[in-house]
């Protein structure tokens, strides 16, 4: 939408713009404005109802801040069953990681026995960025008291060979190990993960306030 755009465009920060580009490599600099997050945030909280449906409506969108945007929007809808069809409608335009995790609706954490059957779908999709933001659910929304081990086998079911994919992966298991450590040692146990998933999760765990020294000093032992 053009009134959007000219918004966002308004709002563009040039020293901003030089330093996150690096940081989002898959990002192509012609669409990247460089609009701050809270800007960002607090338009899509300030969008009246018309122009936000609109909006949400109108993809895919030429630029990387209109889909954090979008992906923000996304994350303000109150109702399960509307954000997961824009959510189903926006995720194969998402082509970076920046836009797929900023998608945090914590309204869908009150619909978790709903939500896993749309976890599934995602993490079995083709698309990385779907995949990602399945995976995102799961460490997210289903660990501490809300897992189960039938998630970790969830994770393994992954079967695209992608790096921002498999850092996702790597991050869930690596949040996992801080709250449900054991179960989640014991597929690095098994070196049931890729090397480069398995080693990734184990850095991570060992960079984590939460992990405990006795534990990171086992873990750096499985590290392939």
């Amino acid at each position: 939408m053009e009134i959007v755009r000219s918004h966002l465009l308004s709002q563009a920060d040039p020293q901003y713009r030089a330093f996150t580009l690096p940081l989002i490599p898959n990002v192509d600099p012609a669409t990247f404005i460089g609009v701050r997050l809270p800007v960002l945030k607090k338009y899509a909280k300030d969008m009246d109802a018309g122009t936000r449906e609109a909006f949400l409506e109108e993809l895919p969108h030429r630029y990387h801040e209109e889909n954090i945007l979008h992906a923000f929007a996304l994350s303000n809808i109150k109702d399960y069953d509307e954000f997961v069809a824009k959510a189903d409608a926006f995720l194969p335009y998402v082509s970076n990681w920046s836009v797929c995790d900023t998608i945090c609706n914590k309204h869908i954490a009150k619909h978790k026995e709903r939500l896993i059957h749309d976890v599934k779908r995602w993490i079995a999709s083709n698309q990385p960025y779907t995949v990602r933001y399945g995976i995102k659910c799961l460490m997210n929304y289903y660990l501490g008291e809300d897992f189960d081990e039938d998630y970790i086998r969830l994770a393994q079911s992954v079967h695209l060979d992608d790096y921002y994919v498999k850092m996702m992966v790597a991050w869930y298991l690596a949040t996992g190990l801080a709250k449900n450590y054991e179960s989640f040692v014991k597929p690095l146990e098994c070196g049931v993960f890729d090397g480069f998933t398995h080693n990734k999760a184990i850095q991570k765990a060992c960079e984590s306030y939460r992990v405990s020294d006795d534990h990171k000093a086992y873990l750096k032992t499985l590290k392939r």
